[in-house]
């Protein structure tokens, strides 16, 4: 079988050769642990400042080589290829206040993170914040009623279509599209998540507004060739739902629901990321109609035997090796998650292997390549079934 082949096999929950293997994300220091030599793809705020510097030719030629180049290094299935910012020179570099900080012209501050080495919202300026009113809302659904949603310009599809055209015959490909979870607003998380508290009267136009965008815009991706769409958003923390989720069920799940609908019109598979305890949910993703799961964190009580029991066979799963244990732990760690997963996960198909989120900052090279064994080791069909 072909890669492509493996993972459309598995979508219908069918066995194929060997189980697929895709990531929906993988940072930076992957690539170059793995390639090496130093990668723009998810190069945090190294490759913010190479864009505030002008340099995006630069990144986008280190995504089309480096997206490919690492799927083959890894025996990888699936490439998940992202619409790339505008050549139109539009990014706008911030203020430098001290060698981690950075202003904005609306006065918000920024610092890089330790840890991700991301670029992360510190400090808010709440002057330069204008709440959402509800006869806002009503006049932008308005507007996507008549006008629909403006389509990217062409050059963010530069990556995409180069995958597309290099490795569409071999390889799944994926990209992301918008997703919409919580009716709600705010400058920052804080002021969201009180909003959803207080603002009940906003819900069911904000999930309209949220639902009509992303449906309007889904056709732009459609168009570039991709087998599938990753939606992104989260419903649930480590511990439980990030709210309650009568409210998901009785305002976003609807949305969803068409959403999907849509995208399979377009001839789309549909993807949910959702990491955090979503058992709250899981039902909500078979009944809105996703292909797949993924995001299934197991450290957060998302066990994979657990789920194939509850969903197998109506609901693909995508994930099984803990970041905990790829970052922080050792190679008999990973192999140990890898083996339960694909034990319990694999067999009868609807099973996709990978990270139980992402390749993060901080995955050993060790434990990834363990990781790449132990996909080779367990997960030739038929699966060895539980020890």
């Amino acid at each position: 079988m072909t890669p492509r082949d493996r993972v459309l096999t598995t979508l219908q929950h069918r066995e194929p050769d060997i189980v697929p293997w895709g990531e929906h994300y993988i940072d930076f220091n992957v690539y170059e642990d793995i390639l090496g030599r130093q990668s723009f793809v998810h190069a945090k705020f190294r490759e913010t400042r190479a864009l505030w510097e002008g340099r995006r030719d630069e990144i986008v030629a280190s995504y089309k080589r480096d997206l490919i180049e690492l799927a083959d290094a890894l025996g990888m299935d699936m490439i998940v290829a992202e619409i790339m910012p505008p050549a139109d020179g539009s990014a706008q570099s911030m203020e430098e206040v001290d060698d981690d900080t950075y202003r904005d012209a609306n006065g918000n501050l920024y610092r890089v993170s330790s840890a991700t080495h991301d670029l992360m919202p510190y400090r808010m300026n709440p002057d330069a914040y204008a709440s959402l009113t509800l006869e806002d809302v009503l006049a932008q659904i308005d507007e996507v009623d008549r006008n629909g949603v403006p389509r990217p310009d062409e050059s963010c599809w530069e990556v995409v279509r180069h995958v597309v055209k290099e490795r569409k015959q071999t390889h799944f490909i994926a990209t992301f599209w918008e997703d919409f979870t919580w009716p709600a607003f705010g400058q920052t998380d804080e002021d969201f998540f009180l909003n959803l508290a207080t603002r009940p009267e906003m819900y069911e136009a904000i999930a309209e507004l949220n639902g009509k965008k992303a449906i309007a815009g889904l056709r732009y991706a459609a168009e570039q060739g991709v087998d599938a769409v990753i939606t992104p958003g989260d419903l649930g923390s480590s511990t439980g739902a990030l709210a309650s989720p009568e409210i998901y069920k009785k305002y976003v799940l609807p949305w969803h629901k068409m959403y999907v609908e849509e995208a399979h019109r377009l001839g789309l598979v549909i993807i949910k990321h959702c990491c955090g305890m979503v058992w709250d949910f899981v039902e909500d993703f078979v009944s809105a109609g996703y292909d797949a799961y993924e995001g299934i964190q197991a450290s957060a009580g998302m066990d994979m035997k657990l789920l194939k029991e509850r969903v197998g066979g109506r609901l693909t799963l995508w994930g099984g090796v803990t970041n905990e244990n790829l970052i922080y732990g050792s190679p008999q760690q990973v192999t140990a998650d890898a083996h339960y997963a694909i034990q319990w996960g694999a067999p009868g198909g609807g099973f996709i292997y990978g990270a139980s989120h992402s390749l993060a900052v901080g995955t050993k090279p060790e434990n990834l390549l363990a990781m790449k064994e132990a996909r080779e080791r367990w997960g030739t069909y038929p699966i060895q079934g539980p020890d």
